[in-house]
């Protein structure tokens, strides 16, 4: 964040803490001496609450706009920063929402929150929140491991909607501008991290917890997909998972917020990282954003650096006016980059090629599969 700081010396950027994993999200309600405890599945988007709120209330003290306020994330942050704004009273503390690689699918029901306590519990021999309570933080920490990637914000009906894709489609954002989008080969982040053979066996697990319960008719639509995916083995799972966690997620926002009558600008990334199995990968593009191109964890190399400043500028005018478009005066490559408005007819997103920023119709570039994967977005974190 320094370097974006040191370049952007007229933005005030803020970053906060919030608690995470097993200690922001932890239904205990259901537990015998639970009813103490109604909220505790969902302290992380609370404390990112308040957190808002100290900025609203102080940031001008910083040299800061209380009234121009941007909040953006990656990853789990895309999906707090795609949910805040369906928390009642937090429009008063945000202008706008820079969403990358994220949304509001990445949230579970109230069932599922159950059953990852549940899980927690068994194994650490617990029965009350009294007994939590004696367990050790590094301990209950190890434990909530076997939740993996499935523990997250509650769709609790009270503090975040039942269904956050029907609130946008109401219009529950529409007063709020987003920059949102996802990198062309997310789930191969995953794929470098744990080896092939890791990822095939994570993809098989998932199949047997969460599509196998599905109707027969996306059984089939999954199936149909995956049989149309050429490659290695390992390649069906990556793709599948790429769609359904974030292209369908950031197209389905795209298509509601639109709907309502709202502004969604929406980005597909596409350089390639040199790391192996990782291609346009998950996070690789921060390096671009946050101006560290010595941070090559997940590039393997630096990008173009007009490229990356050129990206940073879009998101800093959006910040600034809500429209991230450039005059050629102003951007660093340059060139005039006229970003359109996503639109339900021709569904315009910019392509960020290294070498090539232009924006493209969705049917052109096959950002998702329509057919198949789409109609699943009702079923968000599968």
């Amino acid at each position: 964040m320094h370097n974006l700081v040191k370049e952007n010396p007229d933005v005030i950027f803020a970053s906060i803490a919030y608690r995470v994993g097993i200690f922001g999200y932890i239904h205990l309600s259901h537990l015998p001496d639970g009813s103490d405890y109604p909220d505790a599945q969902n302290l992380g988007p609370m404390d990112q609450m308040m957190a808002l709120k100290w900025i609203h209330e102080n940031i001008a003290g910083f040299g800061g706009d209380p009234d121009n306020v941007t909040i953006f994330g990656e990853s789990a942050g895309a999906g707090s920063v795609t949910t805040l704004p369906l928390v009642e009273g937090s429009h008063k503390y945000i202008n706008r929402v820079i969403a990358q690689s994220g949304g509001p699918s990445i949230t579970i029901s109230t069932e599922e929150a159950i059953g990852c306590t549940n899980e927690v519990m068994e194994i650490l021999g617990c029965k009350t929140v009294a007994d939590l309570n004696k367990v050790d933080a590094e301990k209950l920490l190890q434990a909530s491991a076997v939740t993996g990637l499935r523990i997250g914000p509650e769709r609790d009906g009270k503090y975040l909607p039942l269904d956050p894709y029907e609130a946008y489609a109401n219009g529950a954002v529409k007063d709020i501008e987003i920059l949102h989008g996802c990198n062309k080969d997310e789930m191969n982040y995953f794929v470098h991290l744990m080896g092939p053979e890791l990822f095939e066996m994570w993809f098989a697990d998932r199949k047997t917890r969460r599509i196998a319960g599905l109707p027969d008719e996306d059984k089939e639509r999954i199936k149909s997909f995956c049989d149309s995916v050429e490659g290695e083995n390992y390649e069906k799972g990556s793709r599948l998972f790429s769609q359904l966690w974030f292209n369908a997620t950031h197209i389905r926002l795209s298509e509601e917020q639109t709907k309502a009558g709202g502004k969604s600008y929406t980005y597909y990334f596409t350089p390639e990282s040199s790391l192996p199995y990782m291609k346009c990968g998950h996070a690789t593009e921060l390096a671009s954003v946050l101006k560290h191109p010595e941070e090559t964890v997940f590039t393997g190399r630096a990008y173009d650096e007009t490229f990356s400043k050129t990206m940073r500028k879009m998101w800093v005018q959006f910040a600034k006016t809500g429209d991230p478009s450039l005059s050629a005066d102003i951007s660093p490559d340059g060139k005039a980059h006229e970003w359109p408005l996503y639109d339900r007819e021709n569904r315009k997103v910019m392509v960020f090629d290294e070498f090539n920023i232009h924006p493209e119709k969705e049917s052109v570039i096959k950002i998702i599969d329509w057919d198949n994967i789409y109609p699943l977005t009702r079923y968000f974190y599968l």
